[in-house]
């Protein structure tokens, strides 16, 4: 090395990945930061605003709803918190990593956003905000924003919402029918949080005879990108993987060389969620009704400035905290529906920052696993490998809960509301062939830990293609898996479409099963329209008619579902603090959980009568368009979610327009919503393989490019093989590197 004591040096590879190298851990910290700050200067003060909840002084009212949120969960709290508890080494470690970000930080403002903000044409513009040092607890605030709603919280209060409104219904109409019948038939957590598919092979799968790894996890697809590639070299190790703009180390996703490690959602319901009764005293303070009684709860009010045209506008949040966790919707004015959630990480003033910095040091899987056992937030299914063992674990903290204590909120004023212990988890198990997780429901009821999972669709498919390639798997072939677009559940919704035939002899002018007492009798062109989805190969590909048909016919079944009278209670208002509102979203509910209501005639839904309607609703619009049949990919584009889409007049960035194969349940995950739009908002967010017979043979990708900044050439320049589900060699060799700087 050139770097003098205590520097470090940057090199770049063509992608723009940066490697970072440096004599010691401290300065590769700063290194790691820095960079960071320089590449993705943008989306890291956007997060830093977003965790100390001042998102809305900078982008206007767009952001107070975050900022509201904010300080209700008090997420600044929580990394001070965590911060003061850290060990001095670990300590000293973020300390450099935010030394590096404010190094960074004085090119990597530099950029179209930051200028914006400056402009006056926007409300309250004026001068470019002036740099502000990071604080020390900063990079365990972003860790915060990017996964304090990972939990499966918002999904408790969507079941809450069920059983108030479609389960009161029930119970008025159908009294046989319980409000758990009702909470499962509305079951599937596919929504803003979810997703992400992991395999492992052992060595004896493999054509070099030691393990592979790979996956790719599934979130958001936001602008820049969330995971940023990486590599992180110094005396003591090197690393390459994905890390989280804004937090030291590569937490999730590595490969240090002689061990790799990747992970998924395992689904755990982690967070508690306690339904709260606040009375308002005298003095103003708050008291919670607890299961011993009246107790005072904590009361903070915090100010939050909106940046406004005339200057900024100040807005009072109240925050309370009860002995059972923070209020994060309604309050003692707000009776009806006011709920606190219990924390893991504000529970143990801990995000496992141990862990993240521990996992960089790894020789073997053990060490991985070992390092893991000190996890905190989100529980994860963890994968890790050496070149002879693979190992397979869950890790995270997790309430001990019953499986019914996991449905519906908890009454804070009853034994049930109080804290439980921590579950302890089942050791490391040795995988001898194959693991694959996929966020399905594990088959050990010890591993058990959640209550609703993703369908068993991509994780079957998985297995199949992984048992159909043999025992000569290398790296460069998990394209075939990471690419595939076989819809596995698409049979779950066509079998509504076998009924066009009447039975024996029967044809398609014949009276079929669903028309009998429904009305609906299917015209040729739908009975046509019909056959062609029968045919069809179920693969979502972009260039594909009959991809583009299933899933026209797909979104006009979920609208028709959706605005079903025997739904109509769903679309109550749900009261509940608008961040929550993707979570309470109907039309996205009924598009994760149509199968199931399609065959709840129970409820007053005739899923044959309204699978065959919907078709010729699609076949009806399509009468009138010219040109050649549309194929999926016409639709199905990816929109990249920007901070700026919400605020009026920015200028917003964008990304090339390319057609998209995939879907929400594919191995190849461009998410949509079904009855709302087929743009892909959520999707893989990186695409990695680890290959622990030769690190320079495994491989990665992300969706847009390594850089943050829209005038770089590193931008978007990988989106295209993104969308062909294509990855990249690492490359370690320092010879093939361009030398950027040394500082």
């Amino acid at each position: 090395m050139t770097a003098g004591p205590g520097g470090f040096e940057v090199h770049r590879d063509a992608w723009g990945v940066p490697h970072v190298r440096a004599a010691d851990e401290l300065a590769l910290a700063r290194g790691q930061g820095y960079v960071t700050a320089l590449d993705r200067g943008w989306q890291i003060e956007v997060d830093r605003w977003r965790a100390e909840g001042r998102l809305a002084e900078r982008l206007g009212e767009p952001g107070l709803v975050w900022d509201r949120f904010a300080h209700r969960v008090r997420l600044a709290d929580t990394a001070r918190r965590a911060y003061a508890a850290l060990a001095d080494d670990d300590r000293a470690w973020v300390d450099a990593y935010t030394a590096g970000v404010d190094d960074g930080l004085d090119r990597g403002r530099d950029v179209p956003e930051m200028h914006a903000l400056a402009d006056p044409a926007w409300p309250g513009g004026g001068d470019l905000p002036p740099h502000e040092p990071w604080p020390a607890w900063a990079p365990l605030g972003v860790f915060l924003v990017a996964h304090v709603l990972f939990s499966g919280f918002g999904h408790v209060l969507w079941r809450d919402h069920v059983a108030r409104t479609l389960g009161a219904a029930v119970a008025r109409s159908r009294p046989d029918v319980t409000t758990a019948t009702v909470l499962d038939l509305l079951a599937a957590d596919g929504g803003p949080g979810s997703g992400s598919n992991a395999w492992a092979l052992a060595g004896a799968r493999t054509r070099a005879g030691a393990p592979l790894l790979a996956g790719d996890p599934h979130r958001l697809l936001e602008l820049p990108g969330v995971y940023q590639q990486v590599r992180l070299a110094c005396d003591a190790y090197d690393v390459v993987g994905l890390a989280f703009p804004g937090v030291p180390g590569v937490p999730h996703f590595g490969h240090a060389g002689a061990a790799a490690w990747g992970v998924t959602n395992a689904m755990a319901h982690h967070v508690d969620v306690v339904a709260e009764r606040l009375h308002r005293t005298a003095d103003g303070g708050v008291v919670a009704e607890g299961p011993d009684g009246p107790e005072a709860a904590d009361v903070v009010v915090a100010t939050v400035r909106v940046r406004a045209a005339g200057g900024p506008v100040e807005r009072r949040v109240e925050t309370i905290e009860t002995a059972r966790g923070v209020v994060v919707t309604g309050g003692p004015d707000d009776p009806g529906r006011t709920f606190a959630v219990r924390l893991p990480a504000r529970v143990d003033a801990d995000l496992g920052v141990t862990a993240w910095r521990r996992l960089l040091r790894v020789r073997s899987a053990r060490d991985v696993t070992d390092a893991f056992a000190t996890w905190v937030d989100p529980v994860d299914r963890v994968l890790a490998a050496d070149r002879e063992t693979v190992l397979s674990m869950t890790a995270g903290r997790v309430p001990r809960r019953d499986p019914a204590e996991r449905a519906l909120p908890l009454p804070g004023w009853a034994d049930a509301g109080r804290a439980r212990p921590w579950v302890v988890p089942p050791p490391p198990v040795v995988v001898d062939d194959v693991a694959v997780d996929a966020n399905e429901r594990p088959a050990r009821p010890d591993l058990d830990l959640g209550r609703t999972y993703a369908p068993p669709h991509r994780a079957r498919r998985i297995r199949a293609l992984l048992a159909a390639a043999g025992d000569d798997a290398t790296a460069a072939d998990q394209s075939r898996v990471h690419a595939d677009t076989l819809l596995g559940g698409a049979d779950d919704l066509l079998g509504w479409l076998d009924r066009d035939v009447g039975g024996p002899g029967g044809g398609a002018g014949a009276e079929t099963e669903a028309e009998r007492g429904t009305g609906v009798r299917p015209d040729p062109a739908t009975v046509r329209a019909a056959g062609r989805l029968r045919a069809w190969d179920r693969r979502m590909d972009a260039d594909s008619a009959d991809a583009a048909l299933f899933a026209a016919w797909r979104g006009a079944l979920v609208g028709r579902v959706a605005a079903h009278p025997a739904l109509a209670s769903l679309h109550a208002p749900h009261g509940l603090d608008p961040v929550f509102a993707p979570w309470l979203a109907v039309t996205a509910r009924v598009a994760d959980a149509l199968p199931a209501l399609l065959g709840a005639a129970w409820l007053g839904l005739d899923g044959a009568a309204l699978a065959w309607a919907a078709l010729a609703d699609v076949v009806r619009a399509r009468d009138g368009m010219s040109g050649s049949a549309p194929v999926w990919g016409d639709t199905h584009r990816v929109l990249g979610l920007h901070v700026l889409l919400d605020v009026p007049g920015a200028p917003v960035p964008r990304v090339p327009d390319v057609p998209l194969g995939g879907d929400t349940d594919t191995v190849r995950c461009t998410a949509s919503v079904p009855g709302v739009s087929d743009v892909c908002v959520r999707g893989s967010v990186a695409r990695w393989v680890w290959d622990l017979a030769d690190r320079d043979a495994s491989r990665w990708g992300v969706p847009f490019g390594a850089s943050g900044d829209p005038r770089s050439p590193h931008f978007a320049d990988r989106l295209a093989a993104w969308a062909d589900a294509e990855t990249v060699p690492v490359v370690t060799d320092w010879a093939l590197l361009r030398h950027e700087e040394t500082r």
